[in-house]
């Protein structure tokens, strides 16, 4: 390794761990074998680099950040680094607050492939609209900070992206239309944010190859953009705890990889009839709780056959409940309580046994279970079961 870059290194450290490390544990050879774990060297053009640095105490060996842990210069003479990573450094937003950099990132541009920020309380401000300039970037996590203000548009410039995880923080404003450039995501994750206003209506269409969907606990409102329906490969979506109307999308059914959808705490409005379920026989958890659903539950959902866990509370459902739901061989629990079902439950005492409080339909006054008849000629009749807060027909 070069002098200069041995010397950056041992620099950009002690901005983050404090002056009184020495580099002692990295010596004479950072790239050789030593007892600190968060610094790792390759073989460029001849020449032993650093190639990835990780700032904070994953293990109990790594670089612990001081508690006036602050950027310097040198972090940006590292120009082989592929992947930088800061977990819990900046923890004291009222005694220590840090920006990220707002200026450098483009010395870094032709070979940062990884960026992470973790759990840093005290890392402030928002996202420099630099950052777009890293064109290698593939993964860009800023989870659990204190950042805060609009996603810069320059975001939709990190075209090799698979990774964007901006969950935990306090980002506002619109979801930019750029981000429709980052057709290689496989993961999106913008949750427990603040962000507001309508999507697109063409959000989703362009991320083909996206797994991972999570838009939860923000303040998002207008339709589910119909975008939404050509996720072919996604198999966890998540809108949950928004402010979503106008209605499930039909081409929810089209969402054929889905294994789990949690639509829950919206004021969605609509009903369950559109959507063909039966198609999404890979679904396991369907969330569709407190959305002010109407009109009956569709027999169909009954042919989701992986499904594992239903939630249609709190809604304003009516009609009758299928029989069917009891020959679905993995469900385990079923919640349909807080609606205005009618009718008898057809269900066997078994299928109440087997599920338990984990049947949930009271606060449904109009509906009632029919007791199984068990015949008075033995000696001792097995204990009943029955759902909890229905009443007997």
């Amino acid at each position: 390794m070069v002098k200069e870059e041995q010397e950056a290194l041992y620099a950009a450290i002690q901005g983050f761990v404090g002056n009184l490390w020495n580099g002692s544990d990295l010596y004479p050879d950072p790239c050789g074998w030593t007892p600190i774990q968060g610094v790792y060297c390759d073989l460029v053009d001849g020449f032993w680099h650093i190639t990835v640095l990780n700032i904070g105490l994953v293990f109990d060996n790594s670089l612990q950040c001081s508690t006036d842990a602050k950027f310097t210069h040198h972090l940006f003479e590292l120009t082989h680094l592929r992947s930088l990573s800061f977990f819990n450094c900046f923890s004291s937003p009222g005694e220590n607050p840090i920006r990220i950099p707002s200026s450098n990132w483009e010395t870094l541009s032709n070979t940062l492939e990884s960026l992470e920020f973790r759990s840093n309380g005290g890392l402030i401000g928002e996202i420099p609209t630099s950052i777009g300039c890293l064109k290698r970037l593939e993964s860009l996590v800023l989870l659990d900070n204190g950042l805060t203000g609009a996603l810069p548009v320059q975001l939709g410039n990190l075209v090799n992206l698979r990774q964007l995880v901006l969950a935990g923080n306090k980002f506002s404003g619109h979801v930019p239309p750029s981000l429709a450039m980052l057709t290689e995501l496989l993961i999106m994750d913008l949750s427990r944010n603040n962000l507001s206003g309508p999507l697109v209506s063409s959000f989703g269409s362009n991320f083909t190859s996206l797994l991972k969907l999570d838009l939860s606990n923000n303040e998002l409102q207008g339709n589910i953009p119909k975008g939404i329906g050509r996720l072919k490969n996604v198999t966890l979506l998540d809108l949950g705890r928004n402010k979503f109307s106008g209605g499930l999308i039909d081409s929810f059914q089209d969402l054929v990889s889905l294994k789990e959808m949690v639509i829950s705490n919206n004021p969605l409005g609509g009903g369950l009839m559109g959507v063909e379920w039966g198609n999404l026989q890979g679904l396991e958890i369907l969330d569709l709780s407190n959305l002010g659903l109407t009109g009956r539950i569709p027999e169909s959902m009954a042919d989701m056959k992986s499904l594992r866990y239903l939630g249609l509370n709190d809604n304003n459902l009516t009609g009758n409940v299928s029989a069917k739901f009891a020959s679905v061989p993995c469900l385990g629990a079923i919640y349909i309580n807080g609606n205005n079902l009618t009718g008898k439950l057809e269900f066997s005492e078994g299928f109440y046994k087997k599920m338990g409080r984990r049947f949930r339909a009271w606060n449904n006054s109009e509906l009632c279970y029919q007791p199984q008849v068990i015949s008075s000629s033995l000696p001792s009749p097995p204990p009943s079961h029955f759902p909890d807060g229905v009443k007997a027909c």
